[in-house]
């Protein structure tokens, strides 16, 4: 628990210190968002406003991540995992292919950056690489990071993909969460605050894996995790380092994380999902992001066929805004919403451990 805190600490440090100095270089620099002309007015006064802040996202992440187990070591804790390193690889290559598109977007001064042929090669790639070092590594029990079963709270023995399913399916869930996540990027701090619930959730359920995991426990309800406390420290440090950005994020946001940090939360997202055998409890969890990129797949689907509107615009935090609410109150709400998404994830999480233990 003391290398978690540490996590969490040292990212929340290097992300509220790290990205004001983002602020001031990427002003001088010019690069500044691009805004939708077809979104809410009151939108249009962010245009400029310093982007890419998933920079300092990312930075936190490491930093927290590396210096917890480097104080870990007077504590005698093991080194970084394969798991732990495949995620954040993972969250880092994606963080790249948004890095990339927030630098079209401002060199080319306007609101599409990389065309969606080359994010989703950068997604394809990113996610295919995961796939496969997923089913490599085997720990001293014999597990590896990813199994070739689907997950709920554990893996649904019943249902085996084989590797080139399961490698699929990476692809298909790390598609799905990173750009779920970016549509929810929207609103000042949106994302940020609501990532931070959803890791806060995963601390919990991560180190419960750790605390009940068969390698140490056999007993009943016990955990096939590979790293289950290293995923731990990565949650920790992914929710300092979304705290410490929101600081500089909050409405009225000084910085965006940009498609450099949606994308590359989207994927750690997904890649938690994957390596902590959870992959239909992170549906409940993150069922903020869920309903936003349904709202945008309604939409386009409808006005596909009845040339009509479900949404006054998607994803749908849009809508509200449009319907009159402030933004500070569709932030707040949604929060809101991610949090009792979250507290529902966790509850369910607890009654299957207790079903499993036969209380």
């Amino acid at each position: 628990m003391r290398q978690i805190l540490f996590a969490s600490g040292i990212a929340l440090a290097v992300s509220i210190l790290l990205t004001p100095v983002l602020i001031k270089a990427f002003s001088k620099q010019g690069f500044g968002q691009e805004i939708r002309v077809e979104g809410p007015a009151s939108h249009q006064s962010k245009r400029g406003t310093p982007t890419m802040g998933g920079v300092a996202i990312l930075a936190a992440l490491w930093a927290g991540y590396l210096g917890a187990h480097l104080i870990g070591i007077g504590y005698n804790a093991d080194g970084p995992s394969a798991s732990g390193l495949l995620v954040l690889g993972l969250a880092t290559a994606l963080g790249g292919v948004g890095f990339l598109d927030d630098l079209i977007k401002i060199r080319k001064q306007r609101n599409l950056g990389l065309n969606k042929t080359a994010k989703l090669v950068g997604q394809f790639i990113a996610a295919i690489t995961f796939g496969i070092l997923a089913l490599q590594f085997r720990g001293a029990s014999g597990l590896t990071p990813g199994s070739t079963h689907l997950s709920y709270v554990r893996d649904i023995t019943t249902v085996s993909m084989g590797a080139m399913v399961f490698i699929l399916w990476c692809y298909a869930m790390i598609s799905a969460w990173s750009n779920a996540v970016n549509l929810t990027d929207g609103l000042d701090g949106l994302a940020a605050g609501s990532m931070g619930l959803v890791l806060g959730a995963y601390v919990i359920i991560t180190f419960w894996q750790y605390r009940n995991a068969c390698e140490t426990s056999p007993d009943q309800g016990c955990y096939n995790v590979r790293d289950p406390l290293d995923l731990a420290l990565i949650c920790g440090a992914g929710a300092g380092a979304c705290v410490g950005f929101l600081w500089w994020n909050a409405a009225p946001a000084k910085i965006f994380m940009g498609d450099t940090g949606s994308l590359a939360l989207g994927g750690m997202l997904a890649g938690l999902s994957i390596t902590s055998r959870t992959e239909l409890l992170m549906v409940v969890i993150g069922a903020l992001f869920v309903a936003e990129a349904a709202s945008v797949v309604i939409q386009v689907a409808v006005f596909r066929s009845s040339r009509r509107r479900v949404f006054r615009m998607a994803p749908f935090h849009h809508h509200f805004e449009l319907a009159g609410w402030a933004e500070t109150t569709v932030i707040i709400r949604f929060w809101l919403l991610a949090a009792i998404a979250s507290a529902i994830g966790l509850f369910l999480f607890y009654s299957q451990y207790l079903s499993a233990v036969g209380d």
